[in-house]
């Protein structure tokens, strides 16, 4: 499995270069960024500094949106980096949330989702793509490859990435609705006629490393309840679409009933105001909270769902201390596990 991290654009930017750096050297895969231009600063930008200060990681926003990017410079934009650091990026996507409601906007419909997608990946990839009655193609981006990948919680928006995109991306790190997600994605993925297992597999969530301690559980909870409470402003979106029946899981669904609503002003922050409607029991289940040991239980179980990466929301008070704990207690443990030989003791 594949770990990534998830940073703000948060100034100054020097500070978000640096911390992808440190992932870098920890072996971490993947840096994604948010990309809300009005709250935080432009991730595109950042990105051309997180590639030139590092040699593997993918870089990528967790997620762009077909309402705020022209799709065909959103295309150009990572076909230009690729050309300048060699083919390191990966574009998220989904409907539109922070980036849009704060321009008093709404999230696009699935079927423009669905166009913008084909759009970025053809020309991210040097191919043609058609935009109403004209076909256009970047002529200088023949070697660019670019996956797209879609974020999504609905069971429409589930279906639309097992039929099209290159990667789910679910930002919630429950096994049960991870379970529930990818199966929904798969099944879609097969009815479209492509192999179950091609679409990729990243669930992204905040980590805290504790020493296990109740103080340490407790601190860690606080820093991360903001997560569901930005969880909640998707499905709050869902439950007023499909209602609280169906096949959706109740786990995603039932802990909004005491949301008040939400204030973007607050929107991925420690200690916001608008999550305090979030159990712990939500917290621990959303989040991926505890020991090395209890972080590793955690991911050997999504793994065994088929999930190919997971990526630390590292939104929190302890960044470069969560950064550490995974490079020198995590990742070497995932990649080589431990198993007990005969006649240990």
């Amino acid at each position: 499995m594949d770990i990534g991290v998830v940073l703000q654009c948060t100034p100054p930017a020097s500070r978000v270069v640096e911390l992808a750096r440190q992932a870098e050297t920890h072996g971490f895969s993947h840096v994604w960024t948010f990309d809300s231009h009005l709250l935080w600063q432009e991730p595109y930008v950042i990105h051309s500094q997180i590639l030139a200060a590092t040699r593997k990681v993918v870089v990528g926003p967790m997620v762009t949106n077909p309402a705020t990017r022209d799709w065909t410079v959103t295309a150009s934009t990572f076909a230009t980096l690729n050309d300048m650091f060699g083919n390191r990026t990966v574009c998220g996507i989904g409907r539109g949330d922070s980036a849009v409601r704060t321009l008093g906007g709404k999230p696009t419909t699935l079927a423009t989702l669905r166009e913008s997608i084909e759009v970025i990946r053809e020309l991210g990839n040097g191919r043609s793509a058609r935009i109403g009655d004209t076909v256009v193609r970047f002529p200088w981006a023949s070697a660019s490859r670019l996956e797209v990948w879609v974020a999504g919680y609905g069971p429409r928006a589930l279906d639309l990435t097992g039929e099209v995109a290159d990667g789910f991306i679910l930002q919630l790190a429950d096994p049960d609705i991870a379970a529930w997600t990818i199966a929904r994605v798969r099944a879609a993925a097969e009815k479209a006629g492509r192999a179950p297992g091609s679409v990729k597999i990243c669930v992204a969530a905040p980590a805290y490393v504790t020493d296990g301690s109740d103080a340490a559980t407790a601190h860690a909870r606080e820093q991360c309840r903001w997560f569901g409470g930005m969880v909640g402003n998707h499905v709050a979106d869902i439950v007023a679409k499909y209602g609280t029946d169906g096949d959706i899981p109740a786990a995603l669904t039932d802990y909004i009933a005491g949301r008040q609503g939400y204030d973007y002003n607050e929107h991925g922050r420690a200690g916001n105001t608008h999550a305090e409607f979030v159990p712990d029991a939500i917290v621990d289940r959303f989040c991926v909270i505890g020991t090395p040991d209890e972080q590793l239980a955690r991911l050997h179980e999504l793994e065994k769902l088929g999930v190919d990466q997971f990526a630390v929301y590292l939104q929190h008070d302890a960044k470069t201390a969560t950064l550490d704990a995974y490079g020198e207690s995590v990742l070497p443990r995932l990649a080589h596990p431990v198993t007990a030989t005969a006649g240990a003791e």
